[in-house]
């Protein structure tokens, strides 16, 4: 190809996704300007948060060159359980109602123990087993979903509502900056995104993660123990859901076993979206964090300006696939 070509299909690798996504941002403006106000990027911020949180989870299995279709159900699991036990006491229709007032600190071990073990169940059957994410995410999806089932039907198969005031305050909370809202969810997200900057970037085990996507082989022969590295971002991995799904059910103020339904589609969407390259060893966490919060724009606007639910999983999906397309184009150029 000629030079203009080679630059003009360059240009299109890097910036087509963007270029797509802020005709459809220009389209919600212009279809309803109130949609540039405070208050909707209040909420389009609270939103994103959670799925940050969540994306950051299956972001490090990506690097890795793997996945997790498990995601939304671990989310959902985590969701129904800290709902169970953080409703308050004069609930008339506590689930347990004999269970006083648990302290929110003590719920959220609880559910991050419960996302680590799966999380380590899904490593160990992708590491040991030899199974290929996918395939064993896919399996364990189903599992956990009716895991969850089970459990919420046992407690009462209805909406579990009724939260403690703590919990509410925890999860709805607020600061209010002005004219600006900022909630406490953002405020965990903010954190989240910390660590997890601190850990792919200044840690052995973020640097391994990276070499380990690069090429496993290599890797394995510089020394890198790539079994116990990819058990520890799964691990990791379903810590970040759990988490998730406890603020979740808080901020929507109820939970059923059905929360979390295609999360992992959002969650590996933003990824690709922000760079993390299904090809392995490619990834920012800044970059995680922006296709969040492009993809939550998209999202939310769509809503804001009343486009059918149905035409928002066309257009979504159309930017999946437009994602990974220009990823495997990338790809193949090193190649």
């Amino acid at each position: 190809m000629s030079t203009a070509s080679n630059q003009a299909f360059e240009l299109f690798k890097n910036y087509a996704l963007y270029f797509v996504l802020l005709i459809l941002l220009a389209v919600i403006v212009s279809k309803d300007t109130s949609f540039l106000s405070l208050t909707n990027f209040s909420n389009i911020l609270t939103q994103s948060s959670v799925r940050v949180i969540i994306a950051l989870g299956v972001a490090g299995l990506i690097v890795t060159q793997g996945t997790d279709l498990s995601v939304g159900r671990q989310v959902g699991l985590a969701a129904v359980v800290s709902a169970t036990l953080l409703q308050s006491v004069d609930n008339v229709n506590k689930v347990f109602p004999n269970l006083g007032e648990v302290p929110i600190p003590l719920v959220i071990l609880l559910v991050a123990a419960i996302g680590a073990v799966i999380g380590l169940v899904n490593g160990i059957i992708v590491t040991v087993l030899n199974v290929t994410p996918f395939i064993a995410t896919l399996g364990t999806m189903l599992i956990i979903y009716g895991i969850n089932s089970l459990y919420y039907d046992h407690v009462g198969s209805a909406p579990i509502a009724g939260f403690t005031e703590s919990y509410s305050q925890f999860t709805q909370g607020f600061f209010r900056l002005g004219g600006f809202r900022l909630s406490y969810i953002t405020v965990y997200a903010l954190v989240a995104i910390g660590l997890m900057w601190v850990i792919w970037n200044k840690t052995r085990f973020g640097k391994n993660l990276f070499a380990i996507g690069g090429n496993p082989e290599a890797a394995r022969v510089s020394g890198v123990n790539v079994t116990l590295n990819l058990l520890g971002v799964y691990t990791l991995s379903g810590v970040f859901y759990a988490f998730g799904g406890l603020l979740e059910a808080g901020r929507i103020g109820s939970a059923t076993n059905n929360l979390g339904f295609m999360y992992e589609m959002d969650a590996i969407a933003a990824c690709v979206i922000g760079g993390v390259s299904f090809s392995g060893g490619v990834g920012t966490v800044i970059g995680v964090v922006m296709g969040v919060v492009i993809f939550t724009l998209i999202n939310y606007g769509l809503s804001y300006i009343g486009v059918s639910p149905y035409w928002q999983y066309i257009i979504k999906g159309a930017i999946i696939v437009m994602a990974v397309a220009i990823d495997s184009l990338k790809h193949a150029k090193k190649k």
